[in-house]
């Protein structure tokens, strides 16, 4: 009887063992934050106490926190994505605003293309659409290098990130800023209201965009596991050579899968300019992009694991502003304790030897070497 109820709660707790290793770096980032907390003369306790009550605190809390769940997971989507194919994406900043870009020159610019007003049930689709092309296109340009070339993509995405911010600044203060006379701002003018997700609950910012990130976040999951391509996406990034010999056009599925990887961070984009903002302006995306990056490794490349890391950041992000109002500590500790939650990721053979975890049999690809 006891070797029966050992082996059920092995079996229960089996599925819950990928997330040890997460929790057990974001733990030590929220100790050695407390610690930092204390050093700075305020009260770790009731610093995330206030930070979980900015949260979670009450309904346009659990809103606030959910609007900047939206973007963190299509981002987080990005870069996982990208990592399942072997690939890391550090562009997704980039891809991001010309996403936002494209979405507000199809909210305003695109039904005077066409002569005449869009029906909202059009146009929405289109908004995103675009969005998603720009941010594809553009992160298919290094995935199109490593596969011709073997250019390594951190580099080419971290050099493109750059090509892009300061294109759409360049673009932001001239050929689609706002003409208004009253505009002293580097933004495009308000899209229509065809283009505009609606709001999912009355009264609060919370919108559709949420729901679809989830229903991505779903898609892309099932894709990994259940269709051709994803196979073609986690052999290739596994083993190359395995991948060739089972008839996998590498080359293409690197082209591919940085261009999909691209397209969910212009959609992150998208939907903040149709559901938020309602133009794109300088500095909207508040580092969406790059905190991907460590969300997309917090939850281990994994979709679900990738939401419920977005959700994360999110309660931290959104829970900031009524920590540093009730114990004074400075809102700059949450980007401490993200990157330090990042290093321990990152470093899980130090969080191995801190909690003496035995190493895993699978690791995840993180990257590949210069022409690999």
């Amino acid at each position: 009887m006891r070797e029966k109820l050992i082996r059920r709660l092995e079996s229960l707790i089996r599925p819950l063992r990928p997330l040890l290793l997460p929790a057990l770096s974001v733990f030590t980032a929220m100790v050695l934050g407390g610690i930092l907390i204390a050093l700075a003369g305020g009260n770790p306790i009731e610093a995330y106490a206030g930070m979980l009550e900015g949260a979670l605190g009450s309904p346009r809390a659990v809103s606030e926190t959910l609007v900047w769940a939206t973007p963190y997971i299509l981002a987080g989507l990005s870069v996982s994505l990208a990592l399942k194919g072997g690939l890391f994406n550090i562009g997704a900043e980039g891809q991001l605003a010309l996403g936002a870009l494209a979405a507000a020159w199809a909210g305003h610019w695109l039904p005077q293309l066409v002569g005449g007003g869009l029906p909202a049930a059009l146009h929405v689709p289109l908004t995103l659409l675009l969005g998603a092309l720009a941010g594809g296109l553009w992160a298919a340009v290094p995935g199109w290098i490593k596969a011709r070339a073997g250019g390594h993509e951190v580099i080419s995405t971290i050099m493109l990130n750059y090509v892009a911010l300061n294109a759409v600044s360049f673009l932001l203060n001239g050929p689609m800023k706002d003409p208004e006379a009253s505009n002293v701002l580097s933004r495009t003018p308000l899209i229509d209201e065809s283009a505009r997700i609606p709001a999912l609950v009355d009264g609060f910012r919370l919108h559709w965009g949420f729901p679809l990130a989830l229903l991505a976040a779903a898609l892309v999951g099932w894709a990994l596991r259940r269709t051709t391509f994803g196979f073609e996406i986690r052999t290739a990034g596994q083993s190359p050579d395995a991948a060739r010999y089972a008839g996998v056009r590498v080359s293409r599925t690197v082209i591919a899968t940085m261009a999909l990887s691209g397209a969910f961070a212009g959609v992150a984009g998208a939907i903040e300019v149709s559901a938020l903002h309602h133009r794109h302006e300088l500095g909207f995306s508040q580092g969406y992009g790059f905190d991907a990056i460590a969300i997309a490794l917090l939850g281990k490349a994994h979709p679900g694991g990738t939401v419920l890391a977005a959700l994360l950041f999110s309660v931290m992000r959104s829970g900031a502003t009524r920590m540093q109002y009730l114990t004074q500590v400075p809102i700059d500790v949450i980007s401490i304790i993200q990157a330090l939650i990042l290093l321990f990721v990152a470093a899980d053979a130090l969080v191995r030897r801190i909690y003496r975890v035995r190493g895993e049999r699978e690791r995840l690809v993180l990257t590949r070497g210069w022409g690999g």
